[in-house]
């Protein structure tokens, strides 16, 4: 059997970051398959006759690599193990996950492919679908650094950093971590702009002092301007991603008995949020919502 040169790469799931990746990945000739159940996702790919489009059995004859861009390993084991899809794909391949997963599942999924043959990288990305479409994204990988070399041309198309983090789990436990941080930042920010707007101070004054002092954050410095405070609302994620992820590494390091207070109040408020009926408002409009979260 020919070795998996790893140029022919399948992504599977082409929502608000796998099309951004998709588009980027075909700039630099090494998209070969797509898969997505929503068939209106995959339009702007239509009359792509050199591409394989839903079709199961070419694209795992045709690929070595394979992009999963899904909301949970359970997608990934579904798609890999129903109709013994996995027996299909060539020894060898590599599958990449890019989901936000509890990395005990990735573990076990990468214990799965190993016995079939098959290597695994456990991605966490971070960027935002703006740095998906622009090819801006920072990768923190867990598994081989060999793997990952091999792979490495595709994945810098769509990213301008990538790190190795350790093995296998740990690109999924930083990502955990890095949302875990971030989300509760952003609602620490919402909390002080309120804040300050109950005692008379214009929001856009607070993130202009912020962002030239020390309260500073991505958040201060992108969010705000581009998504709150022009009132666009357009971060491009759901209130639920926020819960789930939160949820997901707070209950982890719960029952691992590791103190996190402030990701157990972060996930709290999102909690709420969702009990609220906002789990499918973008998350930025929680500025709006943020008192009425706490009652």
């Amino acid at each position: 059997m020919t070795a998996p040169k790893y140029i022919n790469t399948s992504v599977i799931g082409i929502g608000q970051m796998g099309l951004g990746i998709s588009k980027n990945i075909d700039k630099v000739g090494m998209l070969k398959s797509l898969f997505d159940t929503n068939l209106e996702a995959l339009s702007e790919f239509d009359g792509r006759n050199d591409l394989i489009i839903n079709h199961l059995s070419n694209s795992v004859q045709s690929c070595d690599v394979f992009i999963f861009i899904v909301p949970s390993t359970k997608e990934i084991k579904d798609f890999l193990f129903t109709n013994d899809t996995i027996l299909k794909i060539k020894k060898g391949s590599v599958v990449i996950d890019l989901t936000t997963s509890n990395p005990e599942d990735s573990l076990k999924l990468s214990k799965d492919l190993s016995e079939k043959g098959i290597y695994y990288l456990d991605c966490g990305m971070t960027g935002g679908a703006s740095g998906a479409d622009k090819g801006t994204l920072t990768l923190m990988i867990g598994g081989e650094n060999e793997i990952i070399e091999k792979v490495k041309p595709i994945l810098k198309s769509f990213t301008n950093n990538i790190f190795h983090v350790g093995k296998t789990g740990s690109g999924h436990a930083l990502k955990l971590i890095h949302n875990m941080a971030t989300h509760s930042i952003f609602l620490t920010t919402v909390e002080a702009v309120r804040s300050a707007e109950v005692l008379g101070i214009n929001p856009k004054k607070v993130i202009e002092v912020f962002n030239s002092g020390n309260a500073r954050s991505y958040i201060s410095e992108a969010r705000f301007p581009n998504h709150i405070l022009s009132e666009t609302w357009d971060g491009r994620s759901r209130v639920s991603n926020l819960y789930k992820d939160l949820n997901m590494v707070t209950s982890l390091l719960n029952k691992m008995e590791v103190k996190c207070p402030y990701g157990n109040l972060t996930t709290e408020i999102l909690e709420s949020a969702v009990k609220k009926d906002l789990k499918d408002t973008d998350f930025t409009k929680l500025f709006l919502e943020y008192y009425n979260l706490l009652d």
